[in-house]
């Protein structure tokens, strides 16, 4: 009722605070560029995080969604439910996700499907993972440093 209550004042749903959507809202906030499915590095000493061009075996690029959405988080146990946690935790999240924007209480970026209208912007933009990445599936762990990426920051 308060999302309605603030999108009739002129104020969209991915306006509002984190804590005010509801779970709909939330998975809208999303823009699926899968940045968050790619495998990550962490060096302890330097202690920055790297991305790679390694993603989960279960994002699926055609369609920029998870095959095993609704049940991520049992088959691959360190999948987040980012919905559960505190986003000022997640000093790995891109600097292009939307979660990590509205909780910093930045708009989102005008390539974003919700200010778009579609995905369109956000392909061309470079936003999404598609077409850049490789599987887990075709890696070896001792392999993944090989697949570092600078296209992604956070």
């Amino acid at each position: 009722m308060g999302s309605k209550v603030a999108e009739e004042s002129g104020v969209h749903f991915w306006e509002q605070p984190l804590t005010a959507l509801d779970s709909v809202q939330w998975e809208q906030l999303c823009d699926g560029c899968g940045r968050c499915c790619l495998k990550k590095l962490e060096d302890q000493e330097l202690g920055g995080i790297f991305y790679t061009r390694v993603i989960c075996r279960y994002f699926q690029q055609e369609s920029n969604h998870c095959s095993c959405y609704s049940r991520r988080s049992d088959l691959v146990p360190d999948c987040l439910v980012v919905s559960r946690v505190d986003i000022g935790q997640l000093n790995w999240m891109p600097d292009t996700c939307a979660y990590r924007l509205r909780h910093e209480g930045k708009p989102l970026f005008s390539w974003h499907p919700l200010i778009a209208g579609n995905r369109k912007l956000l392909e061309e933009s470079g936003i999404s993972v598609t077409g850049k990445v490789i599987s887990e599936q075709f890696v070896h762990d001792e392999g993944v440093e090989e697949h570092v990426i600078r296209w992604v920051s956070s």
